[in-house]
């Protein structure tokens, strides 16, 4: 069985498994947004390999089987459930299916929506015969539900008796207000019984009561939002032809109706809503879990028809859960300012409380033992607002024995470069939950290498100062140069000094630096002897080797010896052995592989416009107007010549800007070539 046959599986087993519990047994043993995002993953395996699809998936089914407790309901109507989006881009996605899919009928058409909030309830159909409620049903699996008729009856928005005598079947939702739900769970505290874990389960778990009397005792609500059959020859009553008509007859029956629906004329004005009740959401006295998207016009929702388990024309547009599964692939510790080591998990990118994340923070080694976490593991990443994501579960019947223990010492004193210690606490002796390196240089000297990788002369990565490495650090979402590439705005957005747009400001300029020169990218490094003159002299003994990546570079440079590399001019002893220790050191070796893997290019500047200057060697001083410094010894290098910092009789010319200093003098005492900025553009 293949790695994602295997996943596949055991999401299904999972899944089915919760399902029971939640919708059967009443009693949730994992968050709605879990389940959801466990029933997410297993979509997108199957819509990928959709050679292990089959009619039983959990993806395949709309509901679970009824209750053998209530009488069984076979649907006039079959009930659907909607599919679910959970970001704009996918939402202009199925607009943009369902223009398609009309345009091959020979319709174009531009949709108008009727947006709804979606209450987080229990789906309710309900039966009258003129004019009279005869059933009231659950989902159950879509054709067969409970009739749980006596309960609803109890719940004062639900109409015995329309205002007009109409045989109609309308689709609803029951919900319990936010106050009721704390009332309820108050009382059940008291008397020791187990607590309803949200306002959508208590409800639930009130319809499904053998005794009516229960039922009326919660204050449960509706709101009705839907017609499945009406029959109006009987009576003076229009068949609605939009979404919009169809509440508005709802409401003249004798429904409850949310009023709080908007009719939308692009999905443009449908995300400014939903940001509008992204905010708004939680000042409500029912749950809301995201916005339902209906084409208002029903004619069109008709010649869309359906999927195995939706309708085509409505989607539900999810708000971002504050909770989400993911896989923990490694376990990496940060060395923090005062050298306390904390364990931080990579984990497979995934979207949670509206921004993708690609760690969380896992506190110390008592937290992962009492999680009982494993690398390659099944988690629960949880981020609430501003807070930074951790891992709050672990699913361990998701597991396929490949997971990996977590050795932390080891991995500090490897990180630490030496001996970690508890240290103690107070006056008992305690000692700290936290590992703490002996050597407190390490973050230092970590620190300083990173600060140096993403300056000016290195790559260049603009919004990536001294303190915000120093944050990066100290939160535990960077411990060396590689890290940086992994990087997401929503691992950045809940740090103090970023939001949205400063996040986005820095993940694009690491984006843009992946894109580097090779010479340019060696000084960047770090390595001990090679200045900018030395790495731009490897650049050239490397042109004509096959390097594409920062693993192309460690293949080609691992291989040279100190007696190669000090063969090429300008390379010194000290620097030679330094580049053999580097290229060999498996830390960085490492690092460098990573790099490859989140997608670093490197290019060589092999093409020398013109020779005009081949051999010279430069002295630059004073201010430039046209150009930057560092521009003007670019275009020196591109035309074979050399720069010096220093000005002696090797010198060749002394390129002087404005408030030109003591080399200026020195120049002319020696007889140097002194040339103008004017000049020298004329030359080149």
């Amino acid at each position: 069985m293949s790695k994602v046959s295997d996943r596949i599986e055991k999401l299904r087993k999972e899944i089915d498994r919760l399902r029971d519990l939640y919708h059967v047994k009443d009693d949730p043993a994992i968050d709605d947004i879990v389940y959801s995002s466990l029933m997410n993953e297993l979509k997108i395996l199957e819509d990928k390999n959709p050679e292990f699809k089959t009619l039983t998936s959990p993806t395949q089914r709309i509901g679970t089987a009824p209750l053998d407790k209530f009488e069984k309901v076979t649907h006039k109507i079959k009930q659907w459930s909607l599919s679910d989006v959970f970001s704009f881009d996918e939402l202009v996605a199925w607009e943009s299916k369902n223009k398609r899919f009309i345009e091959k009928k020979g319709i174009v058409k531009n949709f108008k929506y009727c947006v709804e909030v979606k209450i987080d309830g229990l789906k309710i159909i309900l039966e009258y015969k003129k004019g009279m409620l005869v059933t009231a049903s659950t989902r159950g699996d879509g054709k067969i539900g409970e009739d749980v008729t006596n309960n609803v009856k109890t719940i004062k928005s639900v109409p015995l008796k329309l205002s007009v005598p109409v045989d109609i079947i309308v689709v609803g939702e029951i919900w319990l207000p936010e106050k009721e739900f704390k009332r309820i769970n108050d009382e059940r505290k008291k008397k020791g019984e187990v607590l309803f874990a949200n306002a959508r389960n208590a409800a639930v778990g009130s319809i499904r009561q053998l005794d009516s009397k229960i039922t009326a005792s919660r204050n449960l609500s509706t709101f009705i939002y839907s017609i499945d059959f009406l029959d109006t020859l009987k009576e003076n009553l229009e068949i609605p032809k939009t979404q919009k008509d169809c509440l508005k007859v709802l409401e003249k029956l004798g429904f409850k109706i949310n009023h709080e629906y908007k009719i939308c004329n692009t999905i443009s004005e449908i995300e400014k809503y939903y940001e509008y009740w992204t905010n708004k959401r939680e000042k409500q006295e029912y749950g809301i879990d995201g916005l339902v998207v209906k084409i208002n016009d029903r004619k069109i929702h008709e010649i869309l028809g359906y999927t195995g388990k939706s309708p085509r024309g409505s989607i539900a547009y999810k708000f971002p859960a504050q909770k989400a599964t993911t896989i923990v692939q490694d376990i990496k510790v940060q060395i923090g300012r005062t050298g306390v080591v904390t364990p931080v998990a990579h984990v497979t990118p995934v979207l949670v409380a509206g921004s993708t994340v690609s760690r969380a923070t896992l506190h110390n080694e008592d937290e992962i033992k009492r999680l009982g976490l494993k690398i390659g593991d099944s988690v629960v990443i949880q981020k609430a607002g501003d807070i930074i994501p951790e891992i709050v579960e672990v699913l361990v019947n998701l597991r396929n024995g490949n997971e990996r223990e977590f050795d932390m010492k080891s991995l500090a004193e490897k990180e630490c470069g030496g001996e970690v210690i508890k240290e103690t606490i107070g006056d008992n002796n305690k000692k700290s939950a936290a590992y703490y390196c002996k050597n407190k240089n390490s973050f230092a000297i970590q620190k300083e290498n990173i600060i140096h990788f993403v300056s000016k002369k290195g790559m260049n990565i603009d919004g990536a100062g001294e303190k915000i490495v120093e944050q990066l650090m100290n939160e535990g979402l960077i411990s060396d140069i590689s890290d940086l590439f992994e990087l997401t705005t929503g691992d950045l957005e809940p740090l103090e000094r970023f939001e949205k747009k400063s996040a986005t400001n820095l993940i694009t300029a690491i984006e843009k630096s992946k894109q580097v020169n090779l010479a340019k990218f060696l000084f960047a490094l770090g390595i001990r002897y090679v200045g900018e003159e030395t790495a731009l002299i490897i650049e050239s003994f490397l042109a004509k080797k096959d390097i594409h990546t920062p693993s192309d570079l460690v293949d080609e440079c691992s291989i040279i010896s100190s007696q190669e590399w000090e063969s090429i001019e300008g390379i010194g002893k000290k620097a030679s052995k330094s580049l053999v220790e580097y290229f060999n050191a498996q830390k960085n070796i490492k690092i460098l592989n990573n790099m490859t893997s989140h997608g670093v290019k490197l290019c060589i500047n092999v093409s020398v416009a013109k020779d005009i200057f081949n051999g010279k060697v430069f002295v630059l001083t004073g201010a430039l107007s046209t150009m930057t410094r560092d521009q003007a010894k670019e275009k020196i290098r591109n035309a074979g010549g050399k720069i010096s910092s220093t000005i002696s009789n090797n010198t060749d010319y002394l390129l002087a800007g404005e408030k030109a200093g003591s080399k200026l003098k020195k120049a002319r005492e020696l007889g140097i070539n002194i040339i103008t900025e004017e000049q020298f553009s004329k030359m080149l």
